[in-house]
């Protein structure tokens, strides 16, 4: 699933244009084709083709894992989830096979969804923060602070990596970038949160900031066909790297499924008791 990083990249993309595609503020709604209806969470898919026709996008965003883009009088939210893929396409660019939701936009280019497995989900509404609400903060934001982590940290009894994959405790971390935090920050993905000392607190806070501007520098992370633009998998300290040795200490990497996720990490660097 694209997260943090890999999301930015697309809003900037759409956002400002992107080698040879133009930017999409400014580009007015002609129509949209629902393929798969389903994609449109709220409202309904019949209300959602009515209002969004002669709607101009405005500004690009993204809030979490969501895309926003402001629009004339609403905004429009776009979750890509599994395997969701958002682009611009040129007229008369031959559609790809899962392009399920395809806004045609006024000057012939097109905005595409393409979704295989069909779980994105798009939404219109006037007020984005009816979505938006449960998301916890931007783990980039300046009102980010070691001392609101710690805080959040000690509010819990929870394991600490499930507890950085959950979206309402902490906005857009997802399993590659929670990996590589925590080996950023030296700290054992089974910790309890609530045991972590202001010390290891703060390296967290540091390492989550660390993996996700590298993340951004490489424009996000391309392990599979769904995302493609970035190289930040070139640039791994633990995610996928199950036997090879860790860039700090050379001991072999290890792989544990913890929450029903894989998770990777140095068992030297990353004891499981406190340092």
């Amino acid at each position: 699933m694209p997260e943090l990083p890999e999301v930015e990249t697309i809003a900037r993309h759409l956002r400002d244009g992107h080698e040879d595609t133009p930017p999409l503020p400014g580009k007015q709604v002609e129509r949209v084709t629902l393929r798969w209806p389903r994609h449109i969470a709220r409202p309904s898919a019949a209300a959602f083709r009515r209002r969004i026709r002669r709607q101009t996008f405005r500004d690009v965003g993204r809030r979490g894992k969501y895309l926003v883009f402001g629009l004339d009088d609403a905004t429009l939210l776009v979750h890509l989830k599994m395997s969701g893929e958002l682009y611009l396409a040129r007229p008369g660019q031959a559609a790809q096979r899962f392009d399920h939701t395809v806004f045609h936009l006024h000057d012939g280019w097109e905005l595409r969804f393409s979704d295989s497995r069909k779980f994105g989900r798009v939404f219109l509404v006037d007020d984005p923060q009816l979505v938006l609400r449960p998301l916890g903060p931007e783990p980039l934001s300046a009102a980010f602070t070691p001392g609101e982590l710690a805080a959040r940290l000690r509010a819990h009894r929870r394991v600490l990596k499930p507890l950085l994959l959950d979206q309402t405790f902490l906005a857009g971390l997802g399993n590659i970038y929670a990996d590589e935090a925590l080996h950023h920050a030296r700290l054992h993905p089974l910790r309890r949160s609530n045991s972590l000392s202001e010390d290891e607190a703060g390296r967290l806070w540091a390492g989550i900031r660390q993996a996700l501007s590298d993340g951004l520098h490489h424009n996000g992370a391309s392990i599979d066909w769904v995302y493609r633009g970035g190289g930040f998998q070139n640039h791994f300290r633990v995610y996928q790297r199950t036997g090879q040795p860790c860039p700090v200490c050379g001991a072999p990497i290890r792989r544990r499924v913890i929450g029903q996720r894989a998770s990777h990490f140095c068992p030297t660097c990353q004891p499981r008791g406190r340092r």
